[in-house]
C-alpha cells in the first residue's frame, strides 16, 4: 500500500475529470458521498456533467478489474478506492448532514488510523475546515500555473543607439546573446538616452523583425500605448492562429480584439464572419433565466460586446453613436457577418474561416478553453480575452483558470502570440479604479 492516501472532494473531479489518476503511485480515496454527488450532476448536459460521465465511466473500467471498495490498481501505479465506511468525526463539532463535511470526515477517519491523509478540494472554505481539523490540505495543481511569473508577451531591453538604428531602417537584428520567443515583442532602449526607443519582434530565438506598419489600426482605431500597438500586430496579423489578451479593465483588449476582427472580416474579407461569445458562469448555464426573447436575452447578456461595436461603428461615422450606429450593427447581425454565440453551443461544431473572439476567458477551465480552441478549423484565428484577476467561476483563480494556462502552454508556439495589457486607457477614473480599487 502507497505511502499516501488522497481524499478528493467531488469539485475536483467536476474540475477535471481524470483527476482519479494524477496522484502517481499513491492512494486515492473517493467517500461515497462524492459518487452519490456525482450521480446527482451525471444527466446535465453541460461541462460538469461530461465530466461527471467521464468520471463514472472510468469507475466502471476499474471495477472490471476488481473490488473497488478493498481498492484497484491503476495504470499509472496508484490505487483507487471508494469508501463504504459509515463518516464520523468524533471529538470534532462539524455538521454531518453537510455532504462536504462527509467527505472531510473521511479523510479524519483515516488521519485517526493513522494514515498520512491530504484532502483535495477547490472549495477553500472546505480546506479551511479540514486543516482546522489537522488534515493536510492542497489545491488541485495539475494544469495550474504561477500567475506572478506569467508570460507578458514583451519585455524592455536596454543596448546601445546604433542597435536601435538598424531596427528603425527596417532592417532584421541578430542578436546572439538574448533568447526570445516566437512573437515576443522586444522594447529596445537606448542606455545614453531613454527616450530612444524602437519595437522588435521576435521571428526565433535570437533574431528581432520591425513591427508591420500595415498594422498601425485597425478600423479606424488607433492604439493610444505601445502595448496595445503590439497586441494589434498579432491580431491583425493572418499568421497568428491564437491570441491572448490579459488585462486589467479599461486597458482595451476587447476593443482591439473587435476592431481587428471587423478590419480583417469585413473590410479585408479575410474571414467570412465575426464570431463573439462569452461565458455565463457557470459554462453550462443557458440563456434562458434572462428576460424577454431569445434576440433580446442575447442582447442583455452580450451588452459589453455591444457597447465596444457601437464605438467602433460610431469611429466610422465621425465618432458619433446615432441610430444609424444601431442599425449598422443589426444589419451586420441580421446577414450573419457577426454572430453573437453561447459557448453551451460551440462544443461540436466545426468554425473554419471565422475569427472568434472568446471575451472574459478567465472564467474557463483548462478543459473548456482546449475543448473552444479545438473546434477551429482551417483558416480560422481565435483571439482569447479576459482579466485573470476578476474571476466568477468559485472554483478557478488567477492560476489555474484556462486563459492564464493557456499563455504558459503555448507561449513557444510559432502560431501563437500573447499581450499583456497593463495601462488602463479608458479614462482618467477608469486607470485610478483599477489601481486603488
Amino acid at each position: 500500500m502507497s505511502d499516501k492516501f488522497f481524499v478528493l472532494d467531488t469539485n475536483v473531479l467536476l474540475h477535471n475529470s481524470d483527476a482519479i489518476t494524477c496522484f502517481a503511485d499513491n492512494t486515492v480515496v473517493l467517500p461515497m458521498t462524492v459518487i452519490e454527488e456525482l450521480d446527482k450532476f451525471k444527466k446535465n448536459n453541460d461541462e460538469l456533467g461530461r465530466n461527471a460521465r467521464h468520471v463514472i465511466r472510468t469507475l466502471d473500467s476499474l471495477r472490471v478489474r476488481g473490488s473497488l471498495g478493498k481498492g484497484v490498481r491503476t495504470e499509472a501505479g496508484g490505487i483507487v478506492r471508494i469508501t463504504m465506511e459509515k463518516e464520523e468525526a468524533e471529538g470534532t463539532c462539524i455538521d454531518l448532514n453537510i455532504p462536504d463535511n462527509r467527505i472531510i470526515a473521511t479523510a479524519f477517519n483515516l488521519l485517526q488510523q493513522g494514515k498520512r491523509v491530504i484532502f483535495v478540494s477547490k472549495d477553500i472554505n472546505a480546506r479551511l475546515k479540514a486543516d482546522a481539523m489537522g488534515i493536510e490540505v492542497a489545491d488541485f495543481e495539475k494544469e495550474k500555473t504561477d500567475f506572478d511569473q506569467l508570460y507578458t508577451g514583451w519585455r524592455r531591453l536596454e543596448t546601445d543607439a546604433a542597435t536601435i538604428s538598424r531596427l528603425h531602417q527596417g532592417k532584421g537584428l541578430l542578436m546572439a546573446t538574448e533568447e526570445f520567443q516566437p512573437n515576443e515583442f522586444i522594447l529596445l532602449v537606448d542606455a545614453a538616452n531613454e527616450k530612444h526607443t524602437s519595437i522588435g519582434r521576435a521571428v526565433d530565438g535570437h533574431n528581432l523583425k520591425p513591427l508591420n506598419p500595415a498594422y498601425e489600426s485597425a478600423w479606424n482605431l488607433h492604439p493610444r500605448s505601445m502595448e496595445q500597438r503590439v497586441a494589434l500586430e498579432l491580431l491583425m496579423d493572418p499568421e497568428i492562429a491564437l491570441v491572448s489578451l490579459i488585462g486589467q479593465a479599461g486597458t482595451g483588449k476587447t476593443l482591439l480584439a473587435l476592431a481587428a476582427g471587423l478590419a480583417n472580416t469585413l473590410k479585408g474579407s479575410r474571414y467570412e464572419k465575426l464570431l463573439v461569445s462569452r461565458p455565463v458562469i457557470p459554462l453550462g448555464r443557458d440563456i434562458g433565466y434572462l428576460p424577454g426573447t431569445k434576440d433580446e436575452k442575447m442582447k442583455l447578456w452580450m451588452q459589453p460586446i455591444f457597447d465596444n461595436l457601437s464605438y467602433l461603428m460610431g469611429l466610422t461615422n465621425g465618432g458619433k453613436q446615432n441610430e444609424a450606429t444601431e442599425l449598422g450593427i443589426t444589419r451586420l447581425l441580421r446577414e450573419g457577418q457577426i454572430e453573437l454565440e453561447a459557448l453551451t453551443y460551440i462544443r461540436g461544431r466545426s468554425i473554419s474561416r471565422q475569427y472568434v473572439i472568446i471575451d472574459e476567458a478567465q472564467n474557463l477551465t483548462p478543459h473548456e478553453v482546449k475543448t473552444i480552441i479545438s473546434r477551429a478549423g482551417e483558416g480560422t484565428k481565435m483571439v482569447l480575452t479576459g482579466d485573470p484577476e476578476q474571476i466568477d467561476n468559485p472554483y478557478l483563480d488567477a492560476s489555474s483558470n484556462g486563459l492564464t494556462y493557456t499563455v504558459e502552454r503555448l507561449k513557444g508556439q510559432e502560431s501563437c502570440g500573447h499581450i499583456t495589457l497593463t495601462r488602463s486607457e479608458r479614462s482618467h477614473l477608469s486607470s485610478l479604479a483599477a489601481e486603488y480599487l
